[in-house]
């Protein structure tokens, strides 16, 4: 294992990692422990009682966080006619059709995040191998081919988050910034983790929410309860 730096060392010696907290004495015990000189990211880890080998146990979606993210993502609208000023008047950063096909193929990729509009998909299947493998590609199951290209680009700018259990049953999502303090990182996570609850395959049997960590850019993971989880979800 590589060796880790000072830094490290002495922000983890009063930490317990196998400790299991309650929510807000984690994410107090993460802020305290920041060392790093920049606004460190706040990452979340569930691990799911699900087998994403079938289809029926794929945990794929989206969440709007209702304090956002803490990053500004540009995002590029493949559309046509009323629906390029829509995306531009919504916030899109980029909009239009081929001739952002022909910028992509020539090897343009500053954007973070996609948006088609139906009847565009013929378009941007020319470039899907470009997109496909970024993870850039518009996803009708994500909500980003739509004609409703106001709405999502809105949702995208306010904090919304793809997500999607890998093959070892584990969601992986940046949910805030550490500078946005307990309380906004709380309401996030728990809107998190909402979402997932929502999204529970019928035929996953057994403990879902298996195991929820929580860590900064530069931190360790702390672990959560579970069933502490579920019973916030509920009073929210």
């Amino acid at each position: 294992m590589p060796k880790r730096g000072k830094k490290y060392q002495n922000s983890i010696a009063s930490l317990d990692r196998n400790t299991v907290y309650v929510l807000s004495e984690a994410i107090d015990t993460l802020l305290k422990a920041k060392y790093a000189a920049f606004d460190e990211s706040i990452d979340i880890a569930v691990n799911l009682g699900v087998d994403p080998r079938h289809a029926d146990q794929m945990v794929r979606s989206t969440v709007v966080l209702p304090n956002g993210t803490g990053k500004t993502e540009r995002v590029l609208v493949f559309a046509k006619g009323d629906k390029v000023q829509e995306a531009l008047d919504a916030g899109a950063d980029y909009a239009g059709g081929d001739d952002y096909v022909a910028k992509i193929q020539a090897g343009w990729l500053d954007f973070e995040r996609t948006i088609a509009t139906p009847d565009m998909m013929g378009t941007v299947g020319k470039i899907g191998r470009v997109l496909g493998p970024r993870g850039l590609m518009p996803n009708a199951k994500l909500g980003t081919v739509t004609f409703d290209v106001g709405r999502v680009v809105q949702e995208i700018k306010a904090g919304k988050v793809d997500f999607k259990v890998d093959k070892a049953g584990i969601v992986h999502a940046m949910i805030g910034k550490s500078s946005f303090g307990t309380t906004k990182i709380q309401e996030n996570l728990l809107a998190f983790i909402d979402r997932i609850v929502q999204l529970k395959p019928s035929s996953s049997k057994g403990v879902y929410l298996k195991g929820v960590s929580l860590a900064t850019t530069m931190g360790p993971g702390l672990k959560l309860d579970p069933l502490e989880l579920r019973t916030l979800v509920k009073q929210v």
